[in-house]
């Protein structure tokens, strides 16, 4: 009964230790595109075309302006 005992608490340990483990992850993109490539499907911001760089900065820059400055959303 002890050895029953003994191998079950060690194979219970066995799938315990089994679940620590990590599996490799794929990589699900390049990372060696610039940000103003952007996805090229229909969520991307309306009058910005990806792969214009121009237009990508001044979209973040209006972004910027719009809702993370804290300064233009004081009344």
């Amino acid at each position: 009964m002890s050895r029953l005992l003994l191998g079950v608490g060690a194979t219970l340990c066995l799938v315990a230790l089994g679940a620590c483990g990590e599996r490799p992850q794929a990589n699900r993109g390049t990372l060696d595109t610039a940000a103003y490539e952007g996805a090229k499907n229909a969520f991307v911001d309306a009058g910005w075309k990806p792969g214009e760089k121009n237009s990508w900065e001044q979209h973040l820059r209006t972004r910027i302006q719009r809702g993370q400055n804290d300064y233009s959303r004081i009344p």
